[in-house]
């Protein structure tokens, strides 16, 4: 009953907007899921709970135009809880941007994701098959407005963001959030500068460096994010290193190999996402097919990866000796895309 309702809901949100529209503009609904079978085990003692088939993903996608510069966004994500009270929680974005017309400036505000740089982060969980320790806690959908400036090359923007805080539990705090994007031709970058609020007042302070390459069928991405508090040794104490290198067989087929590092050696418990105590390492690979000519909306895997490492608390969501191997489909289907008028 529940998809149902949340089904419903983005009819009527995608009907209302059609009678509000004061121009042409397209319109898209579409629904995107993920089903696997994986398999699960610490020390080849097998994870029964984390075993069998499993829904990973079921999202609800709405985006279009509403006239005079006014534009939105909206992804529900179906499988996920959230307190009948509370409808944001299984909200992944929901939000309202303006654009000038000369496409310079924009200002969004609702909920976002947060601005960390970094491709692992800025990948759709749909399309991950395992992520560092600090991408499996980031809490990165908080509600926030932002403000984006765009160069004359159209290549690099930059923009400035404020959110509540990642580590927000009941309480006000924000994160402060500073963010460029690049685009030239073989290189892509996506760094940050942030400041998050683990406690009121309290800042942990992060680099975050997103980069890409592209050469040919070859597509090399390498994170490197540094996380550090006041009276810290800043560089190289806390941080995490991710990198993942894709190879387009044929337009069939796709290889990756993904390796990602986490450590953390302070005693300051300001790091919410990589407990203090923590280095691990997660190593693993994954081959694609896609069946289709003319688009990729269906999609064959198989994955596998494997963690080493320690912490010094059972509360991580990596562990040593920790293995996964799945198999699965995803498919993306269009279910609403046509342009309208008023």
């Amino acid at each position: 009953m529940k998809i149902l309702k949340y089904l419903f809901f983005g009819l009527l949100g995608c009907l209302a907007c059609q009678q509000v529209s004061a121009q042409e503009g397209p319109l898209n609904l579409s629904i995107e899921t993920r089903i696997d079978y994986q398999r699960e085990s610490i020390d080849g003692v097998r994870d029964h709970d984390n075993s069998g088939f499993k829904g990973q993903d079921l999202n609800l996608m709405l985006d279009g135009d509403i006239g005079h510069g006014f534009s939105y966004s909206y992804r529900q994500r179906l499988n996920v809880n959230h307190d009948d009270e509370n409808f944001f929680d299984a909200t992944d974005w929901l939000h309202l941007t303006y654009t000038t017309p000369n496409e310079r400036w924009a200002f969004s505000a609702g909920k976002v994701v947060v601005g960390i740089g970094g491709y692992e982060y800025d990948i759709a969980p749909i399309d991950c098959y395992f992520y560092s320790e600090y991408c499996s806690n980031i809490a990165c959908y908080q509600l926030g407005a932002s403000i984006t400036h765009t160069l004359k090359n159209g290549r690099d923007s930059f923009m400035a963001q404020v959110t509540e805080s990642p580590a927000r539990v009941g309480e006000e705090m924000f994160a402060y959030n500073l963010m460029w994007v690049g685009d030239h031709d073989w290189f892509e970058s996506l760094y940050s500068v942030n400041a998050m609020e683990y406690m009121p007042n309290e800042y942990i302070y992060y680099i975050a460096l997103g980069n890409r390459f592209t050469m040919g069928p070859v597509v090399l991405e390498l994170d490197f994010m540094n996380r550090a508090t006041d009276h810290q040794t800043f560089f190289f104490r806390n941080c995490s290193v991710m990198g993942t290198a894709k190879v387009e067989v044929c337009p069939y087929v796709q290889l990756q190999a993904k390796a990602t590092y986490d450590v953390n050696r302070t005693d300051n418990i300001a790091d919410f996402c990589v407990a203090p105590g923590t280095e691990l390492t997660r190593v693993g690979g994954a081959v694609e097919f896609f069946p289709l000519k003319e688009n990729r909306n269906v999609r064959l895997h198989a994955a596998y990866s494997y963690t080493m490492g320690s912490s010094d608390t059972e509360l991580t969501v990596l562990q040593n000796k920790h293995s996964r191997f799945d198999i699965g489909l995803t498919w993306r289907m269009n279910i609403l895309p046509f342009p309208w008028k008023k």
